[in-house]
């Protein structure tokens, strides 16, 4: 692929992972599991998409650019510390788990991995926050709730992943 054409899909993946992430919040999952904060993710969907068929910079970007622009549309500062503290955090497990050992781990176990990782990061941007330790006693119901969550994104990643390869798209291995 060439670099226009990368350029552009980069464009395109932001701005699809931008959609979901605010769409996501107006799915009232409190409802279903009374966890504040718990999200699907389907934002990372898009990310690990970008990690396989692009380049772990290329991803990266998309990261950053999907967490600054869906935190200015918010207007807080602090979703973005947690964003992208979680958001790298999370990206990172998932490439080392997709690029290092992926035959063990298939699309859930690393996706479910990855939001364990995204929750830890949160924990940690918002000890910062709060300058203290006593928020990590929150962690243990983020990563119960990191399982279920993990698999559901895992599992649009796998649909996903199987619809694309018919169209011969190349994995970025």
């Amino acid at each position: 692929m060439n670099q226009t054409k990368r350029t552009a899909l980069c464009g395109m993946l932001t701005a699809l992972a931008l959609a979901l992430s605010l769409a996501e919040r107006m799915i009232p999952l409190e409802l279903l599991i009374p966890i504040p904060g718990v999200k699907l993710g389907l934002a990372n969907v898009v990310t690990m998409f970008a990690l396989l068929f692009l380049s772990p910079k290329e991803a990266y970007s998309i990261l950053v650019c999907r967490v600054v622009l869906a935190s200015l549309f918010a207007g807080s500062v602090t979703q973005l510390l947690f964003s992208l503290f979680g958001g790298v955090l999370a990206l990172t497990t998932t490439w080392l788990l997709l690029h290092r050992h992926n035959r063990w781990f298939s699309f859930y176990g690393i996706s479910a991995a990855s939001a364990a990782m995204h929750n830890i990061g949160q924990i940690v941007a918002a000890m910062l926050v709060m300058q203290s330790v006593d928020v990590i006693a929150y962690l243990p119901l983020l990563l119960v709730s990191a399982i279920p969550m993990g698999f559901v994104t895992g599992a649009v990643l796998d649909v996903l992943y199987k619809h694309l390869q018919h169209l011969h798209l190349n994995r970025a291995d």
